[in-house]
């Protein structure tokens, strides 16, 4: 990210968005909702790590150089165009398996919930991030505002796909540290309009569609072999 700031700033660019994540920022204790004044210092992976100092590059060239820079925090973005594979998101790889009539792996209780946020809401934010002035030099939330169970997304897809095999389940992983993730989009909302208007439900249908339409060539891209996941990596 310095190299990308660097260059920003030395060719003029009128603004760098920085892709920046919630589900890194706020660690695994903080309190629902998530609101962006609140940032952990107990972080437990290199992602984590990397996503906060990625943020605070980019705080610095906007306070030191005066680059206008806008740290957009994306929270479970999901929708048609992603390919499932080892090490994808948990909606295109259990939409995947389910398709091939297989058994999704359920890590935890499945009471653990996420912010899944559909791709044209957060498109819908990144745009207006760059419109709106009073973005610049902030940090903001782009999420759906709502919770989603695991066991609730497992039992969409498995209804919709109609695969009755039965769900594997698997204990917590070390690194399954966090039980909900709910985020606040109140200040995105003052500061660039950002109204989410996709609810799940029909988020997951255009995706499973999007899944059908191209299933040749998802089955092509998919790189993992059948039933492998991180989801289920015993280390």
């Amino acid at each position: 990210i310095i190299k990308l700031l660097d260059y920003s700033q030395f060719t003029g660019v009128e603004k760098f968005i920085y892709a920046s994540s919630g589900c890194a920022i706020y660690g695994s204790y903080g309190k629902m909702p998530l609101k962006e004044d609140f940032i952990s210092l107990h972080l437990t992976t290199p992602y984590q790590i990397n996503k906060t100092t990625g943020e605070m590059y980019s705080n610095f060239y906007y306070h030191h150089y005066g680059l206008k820079t806008v740290n957009c925090r994306f929270f479970n973005s999901f929708g048609p165009g992603e390919v499932p594979g080892q090490y994808r998101n948990v909606i295109p790889n259990f939409v995947y398996w389910s398709m091939l009539k297989k058994s999704l792996p359920l890590t935890g209780t499945g009471d653990e919930t996420r912010d899944f946020t559909y791709v044209l809401d957060l498109v819908q934010g990144l745009i207006k991030a760059t419109y709106y002035e009073t973005a610049i030099g902030q940090a903001f939330n782009l999420a759906s505002g709502r919770e989603t169970k695991i066991k609730d997304l497992i039992q969409m897809v498995n209804t919709t796909t109609g695969n009755k095999t039965p769900v594997s389940t698997y204990p917590a992983r070390k690194w399954d540290t966090k039980k909900r993730l709910l985020a606040s989009i109140d200040l995105a909302t003052e500061l660039i309009d950002y109204k989410p208007t996709t609810i799940f439900k029909d988020g997951l249908k255009a995706n499973m569609q999007w899944f059908e339409t191209n299933w040749d060539k998802i089955q092509s891209a998919a790189d993992f072999p059948v039933g492998m996941s991180s989801a289920i990596r015993k280390k």
